[in-house]
């Protein structure tokens, strides 16, 4: 992984009796990303019943990568999602441009940033 690598962990907490359909659209948010999206990385959507929530990992190449999901899949998808669920929080992992910063602040993420200090990949 490299120090361009963008990690985005974060939850969508359904209204009652919706997660099933934010499960439904977040199966077409990651094929939209699968499809259109050659810096995604990866995607994972985890679904909490006790919660009524999804969790989702996306990685991405770089902050192009971000920049272009934030306004392409995420931006399509994004108003079908607030009219069933509560986004957040959201952590970005990596160096993130202020530019996106302010973006996901525009959006009301309830983001939260972090920089890589340590670690490895095996």
């Amino acid at each position: 992984m490299d120090s361009n690598h963008i990690t985005v962990i974060y939850k969508w907490t359904a209204q009652p009796e919706k997660l099933d359909e934010l499960t439904s659209i977040y199966s077409d948010v990651t094929a939209a990303m699968e499809q259109n999206e050659p810096g995604a990385e990866a995607v994972h959507v985890y679904v909490s019943e006790q919660e009524n929530a999804l969790y989702v990992r996306d990685e991405f190449a770089d902050a192009d990568a971000l920049g272009f999901h934030l306004s392409s899949t995420a931006a399509a998808h994004f108003p079908q999602l607030l009219a069933i669920a509560t986004p957040g929080p959201f952590f970005f992992f990596g160096d993130v441009p202020e530019e996106l910063k302010q973006a996901t602040e525009q959006m009301q993420l309830g983001a939260e940033f972090g920089l890589h200090t340590a670690g490895f990949d095996r």
